[in-house]
Formats: structure tokens, C-alpha cells, sequence
């Protein structure tokens, strides 16, 4: 999809999404103090899809806070990071980036000796994704943004992630997960949450599914009107 649905919204509400996208821009210093107020604000969550390489964590992080999943914090510290595989808890652990940043994950009893790590209660059960966006849901932000979430492999259908290739993913190489039970717990959690405008940015040949497409509170925006409206060059 190139363009964003404008069927989905009001003349009066895509001006207003313009013009909260504007006032919200990077700022020059990447030094910024973020304070959001989560109720006012937008939130990004980051997939690891090859897709959100057209922007930088940074750029989205002086815009509204940022939720991203395992091997992001190699490079990059989001307000929540959110990661549900024991093998990559134990690599944070031994980086202690747990320590001055928030982990969530979900209680394994190999994590006992383990400190400062954030706890779900219940743990969700889920995949790191969709745990990020049902946690930025609970949040209350009124817009979600979601990069990264491709679902498909690649046109082979090979590993789509961008960490492919390192410690704790699989080989660029090899086939892809099926994705069925990623949609599932998406859906499940735009569902769930009928308040908030999710929308999922996309390049033009990235899968589709009608699962999401038929949700009420769910569309989608395609990378250059993204970087267009945040002023993302």
C-alpha cells in the first residue's frame, strides 16, 4: 500500500495527525529530555523485520518513546525492551543492561540469580513482538505506530530479521518461521485495545493480511509518507 487510507479517518482528523507529527519532529539535540505523557502521545514498536531499516531507533526515540525487542539493545536503548526467549535474557544478563534500563520479560525459573529484570504477571506467553504492542497498549498511547512487523520471510522465503546471522537467531540462510501465531497475538491485542489508532508502516511490497486489514482500528502507511509527515530524511 502506498499511500495511508485516508478512508479510515475524518478530513479533520488526518489534519490533525499531520499537524501533531510536525510539532513532534526530531529536535536538533540528541541530547533531549523525554518526558511523554503516554494518554497525549504516540509510541513506536519495533519488529526486527528488515522493513524500519529506511529510519533509525535514534530519530524515532526523539519523537515519542520507543518499545523494541531482543538483540535492539546491541546498539540502541529504547525506553522498554521486551524479550521472552530464555538464551537472549541470558545474553542482557551477561551485558547487565538490565541493570540501568527496563526489561520485561516473562518469570523462568533459569533467571532466579538473575537481577533487576521486569516481570509479566501473568507472563503473556507470547512472542517478543506482540508482547512489545500489548505492552505500549497498556499504556494508553493514542497512536501506535508499528515498524518491523513483516511477518513473511523474504521473497525466498529465507530469515527476515535484522539480526539474522548472530548470537541467538537463526541463519540468513535458512527458512522462515511461520508467522501465524505473530498475527494471531497482534490481533489479538489491537482487538483488545479499540481506543487506540494502530498503525502499521509498510514498504510497498510488504504481506498484508487480511486478519489486520479488517480491523476497525488498524491501517496502514507506507514508509515515504511516514518519513514524510515526521520529517525523517
Amino acid at each position: 500500500m502506498a499511500k495511508i487510507d485516508k478512508s479510515k479517518y475524518t478530513k479533520e482528523e488526518y489534519r490533525k495527525l499531520k499537524e501533531e507529527a510536525k510539532k513532534m519532529r526530531p529536535l536538533p539535540s540528541p541530547s533531549i529530555e523525554r518526558n511523554f505523557n503516554t494518554e497525549q502521545s504516540h509510541a513506536f514498536v519495533l519488529g526486527n523485520g528488515t522493513s524500519r531499516n529506511f529510519v533509525t531507533p535514534e530519530a524515532l526515540q526523539r519523537i515519542g518513546p520507543v518499545y523494541g525487542c531482543n538483540a535492539l539493545y546491541r546498539t540502541f536503548s529504547p525506553e522498554y525492551l521486551i524479550a521472552v526467549d530464555v538464551k537472549m535474557i541470558v545474553e542482557i544478563n551477561e551485558t547487565g543492561y538490565q541493570n540501568k534500563n527496563q526489561v520485561w520479560t516473562n518469570y523462568n525459573k533459569a533467571y532466579a540469580k538473575m537481577e533487576n529484570f521486569n516481570y509479566f504477571q501473568p507472563s503473556k506467553g507470547w512472542s517478543s513482538g506482540p508482547t512489545a504492542l500489548w505492552l505500549a497498549s497498556e499504556h494508553k498511547h493514542r497512536r501506535i505506530y508499528i515498524l518491523g512487523f513483516d511477518y513473511k520471510g523474504t521473497a525466498d522465503n529465507k530469515v527476515n530479521n535484522i539480526y539474522a546471522d548472530s548470537r541467538n537467531y537463526k541463519k540468513s540462510k535458512e527458512v522462515a518461521t511461520y508467522y501465524g501465531n505473530w498475527l494471531r497475538q497482534t490481533t489479538s491485542t489491537i482487538r483488545e485495545h479499540p481506543h487506540t489508532q494502530y498503525i502499521r508502516v509498510i514498504q510497498a511490497d510488504n504481506f498484508c493480511p487480511p486478519e489486520l486489514n479488517n480491523l476497525s482500528n488498524y491501517t496502514t502507511m507506507s514508509t515515504e509518507e511516514f518519513a514524510n509527515i515526521f520529517g525523517i530524511s
